[in-house]
């Protein structure tokens, strides 16, 4: 009986089986993955409801809707799904751009385990996302995690390279506009306005008029540099907020409770935003990302950027990342090279080795009780090292490339993700993104590598057979000639 699969193409005849993507799809362990995901997605039981029924007998007391139920479309392919994430962020793409990409590539569908060749879309883009917020920060670590142990099961890596790791801070920016005092103010009048009307509150005045006029004025004093006329025009978008603020505090009690508790947070950080001053502490900076945060890292190109401090933790000879998470808070970076090196120490358990060594900065002094027994270099030691020591120091700026490439090549620059679980899930599903490159690029090198021998084992068999024929020329030579002495007429008797 014919089978629709028969009139479709197959991927394996279509794609190059060295490509690095379809090497590192065939060598990944999707059984272990899919092993270790598989109960974030089991479907749950439920108690059910007891109610009474009759039959023949009388009336009888049954449980309606208990179990583990079947209804709803079949769950998506895990592989299929943690693929998605890893091309996402390997190749710098949104869910958006990343299925429809997926959709034409036939590399993609193949590392995706894909059988035949389909043009439509494997999944709509909505659907990452849930994935992703299924999977939460344990379930991207464990993602993490399996690209380490594949560099060391392809030998691209040797574990005992893994014990000393390279660490050092950057600022992952929310994707935020910059947060200039008279557009918060405007961002927040129109938000609490547009809450008011949807709760059905009847104000008297909106201001929209004029807080746009207002909004505009600031910009164009801003940007001639008339700074008291400026102060002027924010003070007045402080006082309009103000008075809608209190209007809608006033008229909300007649709302239901379930309401009012939805307006509440709204109307707190909108107060938050009129209430702060430019020199005060613990802003709010974006009216829809209250876990923003101002941090300054010395750059003179970019003093400030609002987002979450990150931390990474990199291979000190292979540049492979071990480890990333997110502080919220905008800890001191000592203080969070801890935590980090526990994190590692988790990823790499199952390898049986754990971090022995961490060469930082000077943004780490003073922290060595805190992280015992693991040994801290950095310059300010530089006196007490020896010559092995100080060799590794020099190298430890080979971490900025690696956090370089993770912002403009996997994502880091920008977190689009809601909320500070966001921002712990973007991080490590970069460094993840980062690894599948990192391993594609081994698996080049190992390739070229084998390329090389199998030239030079061919050149030296060329040689070899061409010194052996030569050999036997020479012989044949020197044999013609000394008979040809034995045995002339010319010689003397």
């Amino acid at each position: 009986m014919a089978t629709d699969d028969f009139f479709r193409a197959r991927l394996d005849g279509m794609v190059d089986p060295r490509h690095p993507l379809a090497v590192l799809g065939r060598r990944m362990p999707w059984s272990q993955i899919e092993a270790s995901l598989a109960p974030l997605f089991a479907r749950k039981a439920r108690m059910g409801k007891s109610r009474e029924d009759a039959d023949m007998f009388g009336p009888t007391l049954v449980v309606a809707a208990g179990g583990v139920s079947r209804a709803g479309r079949p769950r998506l392919p895990i592989r299929l799904m943690v693929s998605l994430l890893y091309l996402k962020h390997a190749f710098n793409e949104s869910d958006e751009s990343v299925v429809e990409r997926w959709s034409e590539n036939v590399v993609w569908q193949l590392f995706s385990g894909m059988e035949h060749y389909q043009s439509k879309l494997p999944c709509d883009a909505t659907q990452i996302g849930r994935f992703r917020r299924v999977l939460g920060e344990a379930g991207v670590e464990q993602l993490l995690k399996t690209t380490i142990e594949a560099a060391v099961a392809m030998k691209a890596v040797k574990p005992v390279e893994l014990e000393r790791v390279t660490v050092d801070t950057t600022v992952q920016e929310k994707a935020v506009a910059h947060p200039t005092d008279s557009r918060l103010l405007e961002v927040a009048r129109a938000k609490i306005a547009h809450l008011a009307k949807r709760a059905g509150l009847q104000l008297k005045k909106t201001h929209e008029r004029e807080g746009q006029t207002l909004r505009r004025r600031a910009g164009g004093y801003a940007h001639a540099k008339q700074f008291k006329r400026l102060r002027q025009v924010v003070r007045r978008q402080r006082t309009i907020l103000g008075v809608l603020l209190r209007e809608v505090q006033r008229k909300m009690t007649t709302l239901a409770q379930a309401t009012q508790d939805q307006l509440k947070p709204w109307l707190e950080r909108a107060e938050r935003i009129r209430s702060q001053r430019p020199h005060d502490k613990n802003k709010l900076y974006a009216l829809h990302a209250p876990e923003v945060e101002c941090i300054g890292k010395g750059k003179a190109r970019k003093p400030y950027e609002f987002g979450v401090k990150v931390s990474l933790a990199v291979a000190h000879k292979s540049g492979l990342i071990v480890g990333a998470r997110s502080f919220p808070g905008n800890p001191f970076d000592g203080h969070t090279l801890a935590q980090q090196l526990e994190q590692t120490g988790t990823l790499l358990q199952d390898l049986g080795v754990k971090p022995k060594t961490a060469v930082v900065d000077l943004g780490y002094r003073g922290v060595d009780s805190d992280i015992s027994p693991v040994e801290l270099i950095h310059w300010g030691k530089y006196k007490s090292l020896n010559a092995q020591q100080r060799r590794w120091l020099k190298r430890r700026q080979a971490i900025e490339p690696t956090i370089g490439h993770t912002k403009h090549d996997h994502r880091m620059d920008k977190c689009w993700l809601k909320g500070s679980d966001g921002d712990a899930l973007h991080a490590v599903l970069c460094a993840a993104g980062f690894n599948i490159r990192w391993l594609m690029r081994a698996l080049q090198r190992q390739r070229l590598a084998g390329s090389l021998k199998h030239v030079c084992l061919a050149s030296i068999a060329l040689c070899a057979t061409w010194l052996v024929g030569l050999m036997a020329v020479l012989n044949g030579l020197l044999g013609a000639k000394a008979a040809q002495q034995r045995w002339s007429p010319l010689s003397p008797a």
